[in-house]
């Protein structure tokens, strides 16, 4: 009968024999630019299409005003595909009341570039939760 060698020995023959260093470097040197370094879909901008879809600028808007303001957005209000990039409207609560019915809302107006990049951002309108529909 065949002596069983002991786990370590196996462990170490099941192993795929790593690659020298040398061998390595040679091999990354010899791929082509774009296999080394992959971008995401969003930085190369496709012809016929924006670099920047909808819910990604609505996504970033967001982000962008959550970071200048520190309120945390409640949602989006407007989304408009603009030449040069993205307009959006983004509601924030600004003074969190008792009831929820008197909380302090505002509407923040952002523009994005197609790249996702803030271009401007301004509070258009400050108004009451319940009072929504007087708004102007």
């Amino acid at each position: 009968m065949p002596r069983e060698r002991p786990r370590e020995e196996r462990h170490r023959e099941e192993r795929p024999r790593a690659r020298p260093r040398e061998e390595r470097r040679e091999r990354r040197e010899h791929e082509p630019e774009r296999e080394r370094r992959r971008e995401p879909e969003r930085e190369r901008p496709r012809p016929g299409r924006p670099a920047l879809v909808a819910r990604d600028a609505a996504r970033g808007a967001a982000r962008h005003v959550r970071g200048l303001t520190g309120r945390t957005p409640e949602g989006v209000t407007s989304l408009e595909r603009t030449e040069d990039g993205w307009t959006i409207g983004i509601e924030v609560v600004e003074t969190h009341r008792i009831p929820d019915s008197t909380d302090i809302l505002a509407e923040y107006r952002v523009e994005l570039d197609d790249r996702g990049e803030l271009v401007s951002y301004r509070r258009t309108e400050r108004y009451y939760r319940g009072r929504a529909e007087n708004r102007t």
